[in-house]
């Protein structure tokens, strides 16, 4: 078995590996995602809409997609139509595509068939299509690596950017060519007007600049947080051998990190043994019937009160460390003897000062996307991990 040392070795390394991969990508691609930015605004502004879907893990970067749009993360910013339809995707789309509409298809590295036949449906209806990947779209990506878990971690970065540089391009078309309130969002951007193509040419510096960004923080987790992961993944695993199971919840993004890893564990990727594991943010009966009823605040609580097992893993993902429906959870958990897992953004928040997590991993900044996008490396760090614990075991 694989001491902590060696884990913790691995665990640095797998998160580091990753830089390297993403940047080179993000240096060939920024370009083209700009001007795929551009053509996203123009078919907003016309009354289109994002519809996205994808079968199994990929699925909930359909959700998260649908999220990050509707219900943006910066005040002010406007809502934009998105859905995931991935219960039902093409059906669904059959019945509700419109001309203007852009289609966003996710799959594993090398692809999904079932998911490109419904892209060329949209295309054939004047769409714009992004295919992820895929060799035919609007905008198609070629997957530069096999890693499940790193490709769909690189595509996430890619949705982030996508909707945060959108928004450039509506100012520069409303607001008279000015950035304005947003110029944190877009370092490379001041308030001169531009011509378009030097506005895109900002833009795909400002995606190469979140990107580079994305890499501080990851280099960071890996000096300071490693050994935390690794001794997480020991204790998730121990209570794994008990017979345990991963109760994941988190909110908007989060939510779809929590049903991520969740499925991750029980339709692992090929070789991996699957591991029990439920996500209470993948109930929306639930949640809405205790939103209801009860209130916001006890929609993880009461699932977690039905579910749980002094043997289980309580697992939290929260970028600000502070939400009410989130603590009240972990409290529960510690109620019942669950050994409790939180990521965490920002400080920590709450959580980590009232230390309401066994296991408290943090990504030191104040930007959700980019929390998001690091906390993704980190469960599927601690995912891997996990299969090396359990060979070392065989």
């Amino acid at each position: 078995m694989a001491t902590t040392v060696e884990l913790t070795s691995q665990v640095e390394e797998r998160l580091l590996e990753r830089n390297e991969i993403y940047e080179q990508f993000f240096s060939r691609e920024a370009a083209r995602l700009a001007e795929a930015c551009r053509e996203m605004s123009e078919r907003f502004l016309r009354g289109g809409r994002l519809l996205a879907f994808g079968r199994g893990p990929y699925a909930t970067d359909a959700q998260h997609v649908s999220v990050e749009f509707v219900h943006p993360v910066i005040v002010g910013k406007r809502a934009l139509p998105a859905l995931d339809l991935s219960i039902l995707f093409r059906p669904w789309l059959e019945a509700i595509l419109h001309p203007e509409d852009i289609v966003m298809g996710f799959g594993p590295p090398e692809g999904d068939p079932e998911v490109w036949a419904t892209l060329q449906l949209a295309h054939l209806q004047d769409a714009m299509t992004f295919a992820l990947p895929g060799m035919e779209g609007s905008y198609a990506l070629g997957a530069p690596t096999q890693d499940p878990f790193m490709h769909q971690e690189m595509v996430e970065i890619l949705y982030h950017t996508l909707w945060e540089t959108v928004h450039v391009f509506f100012e520069h078309r409303e607001l008279g060519h000015e950035v304005g309130e947003s110029g944190f969002l877009y370092p490379f951007l001041g308030t001169e007007k531009q011509g378009t193509t030097d506005l895109l040419a900002e833009v795909a510096t400002s995606i190469l600049m979140k990107v580079h960004d994305d890499a501080r923080l990851r280099g960071q987790v890996a000096r300071i947080e490693a050994e935390q992961i690794s001794n997480t993944a020991l204790a998730i695993h121990q209570r794994l051998q008990r017979g345990g199971k991963l109760i994941i919840f988190g909110n908007g993004g989060s939510a779809t990190d929590a049903n991520d890893w969740a499925i991750d564990c029980v339709l692992p990727p090929l070789g991996f043994k699957p591991v029990p594991a439920v996500s209470l943010a993948l109930e929306p009966a639930n949640i809405t019937a205790v939103a209801n009823d009860i209130g916001t605040e006890a929609i993880f609580l009461r699932q977690l009160i039905a579910q749980a097992r002094p043997e289980d893993v309580a697992i939290a993902i929260s970028t600000s460390g502070g939400s009410r429906n989130i603590i009240m959870a972990l409290e529960e958990a510690r109620k019942r003897n669950l050994l409790s897992v939180a990521l965490l953004g920002y400080d920590g928040g709450e959580i980590k000062r009232k230390r309401l997590a066994d296991f408290p991993v943090v990504v030191q900044c104040d930007y959700i996307p980019r929390i998001q996008e690091i906390q993704a490396s980190i469960y599927h760090v601690i995912r891997e991990s996990l299969e090396v614990l359990d060979r070392g075991q065989a």
